[in-house]
């Protein structure tokens, strides 16, 4: 059972006690991303992100880093196109220390203009190691490419040149602006009294001032378009994918059980056709990224030049079957059975059941529990995977991104067609 309170300065509280473990997770999570950002401050929402770990008034950034490693603890943060969230993980005993040295990052950071300086160049290098990785890359040039122009097209990280444009007073105006009441959610799980961690949070939370307000945005437009990026890479890395449902859309349960037959594991359509059977890929995959207002589903396969024509007409094949003849009533059983299992196992860990305290409540207001979307993925039935099949998968709406060894653009909606889509 969870409980969900509201502090006297409008901040929402989620926590769970779990009696049986010696742990605690506590996070503090923010409604503000990449897509909250101005053209002009792309990356301004992880920097600030690292900024918080960089000394306070009363702490360095290494006694901050110290202090919790110091009894076994962890901390640390990340950042998403939709919300950012710093949280620990410590012993029971040593809450007090991770709720301490948490509100002090939050509410106390110096955001000092040596340590922009300085962190500048830890993101640049960031970036470029991320640009070191393909099969990472590959993902965010796709958004680009379904999403031109929009917020949810942009890198989390920035670009160097937004990077290295970023200042105190642009940092700062963001802060005041996006980490206000109504985007921060407290979410804890472990080994605690909730009336008691709930006066400590009062404490070191609930007193202080956030009056932001949250930056408008707009979902995007999603259009079919073919990209091809050249680097000098022995694979093809490609995705290949359309514009998908938002986390609040009746349909998202039913989607996750069509992407877990698809690409969602070892025993999908697409690991047992393109590897297992044909040898063309050594990974190959597919995900849906549920946003508040919109959503994206994707194929990602790495393979050789050669085998690139092959690999991409493959995927649509198994798109076109999927939307046309539908699954098996064994297959569906099967994604049930192996989802219920993957979301209980979750349950063991603190950290898994403090995150999604923190991001349901972000996302929908309320908590949706494990045995809820058990619940709705059990209700799901064969037919309604091939209604949501052929609700999103239509040639016009195909995006297809490569990065790697150059290779001939594909008349990707006619390809579709050929292959019944």
């Amino acid at each position: 059972m969870y409980h969900k309170s509201i502090l006297d300065n409008g901040i929402r509280v989620v926590t769970e006690e779990v009696p049986f473990v010696n742990s605690v997770a506590l996070g503090v999570w923010v409604r503000t991303g990449s897509r909250h950002e101005g053209a002009t401050n792309q990356g301004v929402s992880h920097f600030l992100e690292h900024l918080l770990f960089k000394g306070t008034s009363r702490r360095t950034a290494r006694q901050i880093a110290e202090e919790l490693e110091a009894v076994g603890g962890v901390i640390n943060a990340f950042t998403t196109k939709e919300y950012t969230c710093f949280y620990s993980r410590v012993l029971a005993e040593h809450l007090d220390l991770a709720i301490d040295v948490l509100s002090d990052m939050f509410f106390n950071s110096r955001l000092a203009d040596e340590d922009i300086e300085k962190e500048k160049k830890v993101i640049l290098e960031e970036i470029k190691m991320y640009e070191d990785s393909p099969d990472e890359l590959v993902h965010d040039l796709f958004a680009q490419t379904i999403w031109p122009g929009h917020p949810l097209g942009r890198a989390i990280l920035g670009t160097s040149e937004s990077v290295t444009g970023l200042n105190r007073e642009r940092i700062y105006n963001y802060y005041r602006q996006q980490y206000n009441s109504n985007n921060i959610v407290l979410a804890a799980a472990g080994r605690f009294a909730t009336g008691e961690l709930i006066a400590k949070l009062q404490a070191a939370f609930g007193e202080q001032a956030c009056p932001g307000r949250e930056r408008e945005y707009f979902p995007p437009q999603g259009q079919g378009r073919v990209s091809v990026h050249i680097k000098d890479t022995e694979q093809v890395q490609i995705c290949l994918g359309v514009p998908g449902l938002s986390q609040e859309d009746a349909g998202i349960y039913t989607l996750q059980a069509l992407n877990n037959i698809l690409g969602g594991g070892l025993s999908s359509r697409l690991f047992q056709l393109i590897r297992e059977e044909q040898a063309l890929a050594y990974s190959v995959y597919s995900y849906h990224a549920g946003f508040f207002d919109s959503g994206l589903f994707t194929v990602y396969a790495g393979t050789s030049p050669d085998n690139y024509r092959q690999v991409v007409e493959l995927i649509l094949k198994e798109l076109a079957a999927i939307k046309n003849e539908g699954v098996t009533g064994l297959e569906l059983k099967r994604t049930r059975d192996q989802i219920r299992g993957n979301l209980l196992l979750g349950q063991e860990s603190v950290n898994h059941r403090m995150s999604s305290l923190g991001k349901t409540e972000l996302a929908f207001g309320r908590v949706i529990t494990t045995e809820e979307i058990i619940e709705r993925l059990n209700e799901v039935t064969a037919d309604d995977v091939q209604a949501v099949a052929r609700r999103i998968f239509q040639p016009e709406y195909l995006s297809l991104t490569t990065l790697g060894p150059e290779v001939e653009p594909l008349d990707l909606p006619d390809r579709a067609r050929q292959a019944g889509i």
